[in-house]
């Protein structure tokens, strides 16, 4: 049964039960409900939570399990030889799954027991006519041993897919008959049900944990296998990144680290000055209509892709800043300084309008949250508007404005676009903001972009990238929460 069809039925025995096991209720009660226990409806969701939770748990686990099961069962039987070098085992079994999925179950039977095609190599083009004729587009001339493994891929999801239907539905049936054993007035029905939502609410906080948990060790696997392949020293203290995919490469991060963190702060530069001011302006001095109309104006910066960003600062800034700056004596300033329009501020510049609504709105909230006695109590004893502003309501909004800054800083060491498309792909060190520069991220899209071998160190320091990008954003908060609790204190 597809999968589709057997969450239909789950969730069709699950209203089922739900109108039986409440029905059955109020049967062991004579019709009357002050005589149950529980509401009737917790008779009901006792039922549905004891048909749907095992049987879609089950089915959620089945279907991520699965498929590794069978690609580690299905790659066992394709020899080494038929892996050519430089080739990773997954491009082989991609064309194992694409055939798997588009042959059809008549003609993948008429090939792979024919004793001729899996003993002749030149039975293959014909193979391969057949199955160009049914719309199979494959890349290669189709080995038969490929095929039987497709073979053996097809027919052991069928049989998991037939097995994942029956187990599922045995548990929903089981989970229907022993809670509609317990629906009678006697049960305490409002209690398991509260304890099946807790556990269900105590799943959903703990998620964001585990995604956490579960991202720092996909990582940190792969980054102790790079560091068996490639000295720590050299990564953590070198001076030069210059990967070479043919050996002898120097891998350090420490310029993609000086990259990130001075486009970084051009960025925050540009966003939190003119942030702030936007929200101090929409708060503390905008009328009503002012702001019904400003705010939304502003906020729709944050819902304009990075790849439109990238593009304006590709065909925008970098262009007009390379007219102020550059070109010797066509240049406005008559300067020399950028070569390009590719640099350090074309890419922070722009970067930083994009931050500039996760600021303004961020504090403008913030800011609004501040009791009004406060501002009442400061202009009662004679301040103006800007004193009460600057001594009374930006202090005690200041723990919040350090976490906006935060999001903003995060949101920037993360970009990658912007970057790409405006402060170019070289690795060094410069003080210079007119030169090209690179960040880390971009640094991970390009070692990992491509037909790479994930045995190399040139691929495996992405995920060193990553992880140390990582504990950087963990070390930024570690240092906001302590200035935000030592101004709490001062002012709470």
């Amino acid at each position: 049964m597809p999968t589709f069809w057997l969450v239909v039925v789950l969730l069709a025995l699950t209203a089922l039960g739900f109108w039986f096991g409440r029905r059955r209720a109020l049967a062991s009660a004579n019709g009357n409900p002050r005589d149950l226990h529980s509401l009737p409806v917790y008779y009901g969701a006792n039922v549905s939570m004891s048909i749907a939770i095992p049987a879609l748990l089950t089915l959620a686990i089945w279907l991520l399990a699965q498929p590794m099961v069978i690609e580690n069962r299905v790659s066992a039987l394709i020899p080494s030889e038929l892996v050519p070098e430089n080739t990773s085992l997954g491009l082989v079994m991609s064309d194992v799954r694409r055939l798997a999925e588009g042959l059809d179950e008549a003609i993948v039977q008429k090939v792979l027991t024919s004793e001729q095609a899996l003993a002749l190599d030149a039975e293959t083009s014909d193979i391969r006519a057949t199955l160009g004729s049914l719309g199979v587009a494959l890349g290669s001339d189709v080995r038969p041993e490929v095929l039987q493994a497709a073979q053996s891929y097809r027919s052991l999801s069928r049989s998991g897919s037939t097995a994942m239907t029956v187990v599922c539905l045995l548990l929903a049936l089981v989970g229907l008959v022993l809670s509609t054993r317990n629906s009678h007035k006697e049960f305490r029905a409002r209690n398991v049900v509260e304890r099946g939502v807790l556990a269900l609410l105590v799943l959903a906080a703990s998620l964001a944990i585990l995604t956490t948990v579960g991202i720092v060790l996909s990582m940190l696997f792969e980054t102790v296998n790079f560091f068996g392949l490639h000295a720590w020293k050299d990564f953590f203290f070198g001076s030069t990144w210059a990967p070479n995919f043919r050996g002898d490469s120097e891998l350090s991060m420490l310029p993609l680290l000086w990259g990130t963190l001075y486009i970084s702060a051009i960025a925050l530069l540009v966003a939190v000055p003119v942030g702030l001011f936007a929200a101090i302006y929409l708060s503390e001095y905008a009328g009503p209509g002012v702001r019904a109309f400003a705010k939304p104006l502003l906020e729709i910066l944050a819902g304009i892709p990075t790849i439109v960003y990238g593009l304006f600062a590709l065909l925008t800034v970098g262009p007009l800043l390379l007219k102020v700056f550059g070109q010797g004596e066509n240049g406005l300033l008559g300067l020399e300084w950028m070569t390009g329009a590719t640099s350090v501020l074309t890419a922070g510049v722009v970067m930083g309008i994009m931050l500039i609504p996760f600021v303004s709105s961020l504090s403008d909230d913030i800011i609004n949250a501040v009791p009004q006695s406060l501002r009442d109590g400061s202009l009662g004893l004679g301040a103006t508007p800007s004193e009460t502003v600057r001594q009374v309501v930006l202090p005690a909004a200041l723990p919040g404005i350090v976490g906006a800054i935060l999001l903003a800083a995060s949101r920037a060491i993360g970009e990658t676009m912007i970057v790409v498309m405006g402060a170019g792909a070289i690795a060094k060190f410069s003080a210079n903001p007119f030169e090209s520069m690179t960040t880390i991220t971009t640094r991970v899209v390009s070692q990992l972009t491509g037909d790479t071998d994930f045995a190399s160190p040139e691929t495996l320091v992405a995920f060193a990238l990553g992880l140390s990008l990582f504990v950087l954003t963990l070390g930024l908060n570690v240092l906001a929460l302590y200035i935000v609790r030592k101004y709490r204190e001062q002012y709470d």
